[in-house]
């Protein structure tokens, strides 16, 4: 499969072959799946965290005597009945985190990618060269190259001018080819790729 390659105001300049085969409609779906699930596993905090009877504040003095009162009995002001009381089976911190093997991984990023460019929402240019690190000028890019709805930029490296402009535009999210996952293919509408990224990502499939 070949992409077109273009210059920063939009016009073609040049072809650029695919380094990997795409996958077939059937194959790789759920490798896909269990990588999302993973992802959005491990972006789970897992820090709520609710006191029992025995940690919370209070005396360990029985309320009022066992009878005679006309209330109901009562051993504790602790008790998970009363307001101010712990909190039965409630939430502690744990481990949300879930593991997929690197296989699993490649072939989900694999298979998104592959679905992503029949689609036609894959986007290639030769690079993104921004002069200083301004909104106007990273925006008018994006207008050049006719780009709507949410955007995925990879860039190959560390980019200054590119982080500082792209950060207050919204629904824009950018990544490095090194570290471009499943979740980010497939939850925007377009990706758009420098040249020098899409290598990463090609030698990272192959």
């Amino acid at each position: 499969m070949k992409l077109t390659v273009k210059d920063i105001h939009g016009n073609a300049a040049g072809e650029l072959e695919v380094g990997f085969a795409l996958l077939d409609s059937g194959k790789g779906t759920q490798a896909v799946h269990d990588a999302v699930v993973a992802y959005q596993a491990n972006q789970r905090m897992g820090t709520a965290c609710t006191k029992t009877m025995g940690e919370v504040t209070g005396s360990g003095k029985k309320p009022w005597r066992q009878k005679g009162t006309g209330r109901a009995r009562a051993g504790s002001f602790r008790s998970p009945l009363w307001r101010g009381g712990g909190v039965v089976f409630g939430p502690k911190p744990r481990d949300f985190g879930k593991k997929v093997t690197k296989g699993t991984r490649k072939l989900a990023l694999r298979k998104a990618l592959s679905e992503r460019l029949r689609a036609g929402d894959v986007l290639l240019v030769e690079d993104l060269p921004l002069t200083a690190p301004k909104t106007r000028e990273f925006v008018a890019l994006l207008r050049a190259l006719e780009v709507d709805g949410t955007l995925l930029v990879v860039h190959a490296g560390t980019s200054p001018n590119l982080n500082l402009a792209a950060r207050n535009v919204p629904d824009v999210e950018l990544t490095s080819g090194t570290e471009l996952n499943t979740y980010q293919v497939l939850r925007h509408d377009k990706l758009l790729f420098t040249r020098p990224a899409f290598a990463q990502v090609e030698a990272r499939l192959k």
